[in-house]
C-alpha cells in the first residue's frame, strides 16, 4: 500500500553563521527525503552537502526505476549503501584535488518510504525521528564523539551537551577514503510523523521540546517545520538549522503529493 505523504522542508542559516551549509531535498513520488549538513571550510561544506543531496536523490530513484523497468527484485539496503559509499569517494577525491575544498565532508540522513517500510540510512549526527502515538523516538544514533562517551557511560546526556568537542562527528561522507553508512528499516503506520534534522536543531532544542512541539502542531507539517526552526533560533541559533517533517497518511492522495512535488524538487540541495 502506498501512503499519502504531506511534508514540509525548511532551512535557515541561524543567527551566528554567515553561510548556510545545510542542504535538503525530496522526491515525494519515490517516497525519498534527504538532509545533509556540510562540514569544512568556507563554501566547501555547502558544496559537499549539495553534492550529496542532489546525487543521492538522482541515484536512488534511478536504481529503483531500473529495477521496476527490468521487473527485477529491488534491494533498498544495497542501493542505499552503494550510493552512499560512492558519494563518499566522490567528495573525498574532490577534497584531495582542490585546496578550496580541502577537508570538506557532509553528514547525511535519508528516509525512504518503500512498500510499507521506512528505510533509514545515515552517516554523522543529522537525525531521523519518528513520532507515533504521542511519543517521539530517535531512530538514528549519532556518529559523534559525545555519543561514544554516552555509550561508554562516561558522561550523562546533559554533560554530553556541554562537551567542548560535542560537535565532532566520527563518520561523514568525504571525511575518509572509506565509510560504512548505518542502514535500518522500520514499520510504517498511518499517522506517523517523521522528522529529519541537522544538529542545528538538536544542539539548541531538547528531545522533549521537539516531541512537545510536534504533538502540538500535528498533523500540520508546515507549522511544525516552521516552529522547529524558530525554536532553534529563539534558543540562540548558533548553527544552521534544517528540518524535513513528513506526515504519513493512510492512502495515496495524488493531489497533495503532486502539489508539493515541484516545490520539493526546487528545494533539492537548496539552502535558504
Amino acid at each position: 500500500m502506498n501512503h499519502a505523504l504531506d511534508f514540509a522542508l525548511r532551512t535557515h542559516a541561524g543567527l551566528v553563521r554567515p553561510l548556510n551549509e545545510d542542504a535538503l531535498g525530496a522526491d515525494p513520488d519515490a517516497g525519498l527525503f534527504i538532509l545533509a549538513d556540510g562540514l569544512g571550510g568556507y563554501n566547501a561544506g555547502e558544496i559537499a552537502s549539495t553534492m550529496a543531496v542532489s546525487t543521492l536523490l538522482t541515484e536512488l530513484t534511478a536504481a529503483q526505476d531500473k529495477a521496476r523497468a527490468e521487473d527485477a527484485p529491488f534491494d533498498p539496503r544495497a542501493a542505499l549503501r552503494e550510493s552512499m559509499v560512492g558519494m563518499n569517494a566522490t567528495i573525498f577525491r574532490a577534497a584531495l584535488n582542490s585546496t578550496a575544498f580541502e577537508g570538506m565532508a557532509t553528514t547525511v540522513v535519508i528516509a525512504w518510504l518503500l512498500d510499507g517500510r521506512l528505510w533509514a540510512a545515515h552517516a554523522g549526527d543529522s537525525r531521523l525521528y519518528r513520532f507515533r502515538g504521542g511519543v517521539l523516538e530517535q531512530l538514528t544514533r549519532d556518529h559523534s564523539f559525545s555519543q561514544e562517551l554516552l555509550d561508554a557511560g562516561m558522561v550523562t546526556e546533559e554533560e554530553a551537551r556541554l562537551l567542548p568537542a560535542k560537535n565532532l562527528v566520527t563518520r561523514a561522507l568525504g571525511a575518509s577514503p572509506d565509510v560504512e553508512p548505518e542502514i535500518h528499516d522500520y514499520d510504517v503506520r498511518a499517522g506517523d510523523l517523521l522528522v529529519l534534522c541537522s544538529d542545528g536543531l538538536t544542539e539548541m532544542v531538547t528531545h522533549y521540546e521537539i516531541g512537545g512541539l510536534i504533538s502540538a502542531c500535528a498533523p500540520d507539517v508546515d507549522e511544525a517545520a516552521r516552529r522547529l526552526v524558530d525554536m532553534a533560533n529563539e534558543a540562540g541559533g548558533r548553527d544552521n538549522v534544517s528540518v524535513i517533517v513528513v506526515n504519513i497518511g493512510d492512502g495515496r492522495d495524488e493531489t497533495a503529493t503532486d502539489r508539493q512535488a515541484e516545490d520539493a524538487r526546487a528545494a533539492d540541495g537548496a539552502a535558504a
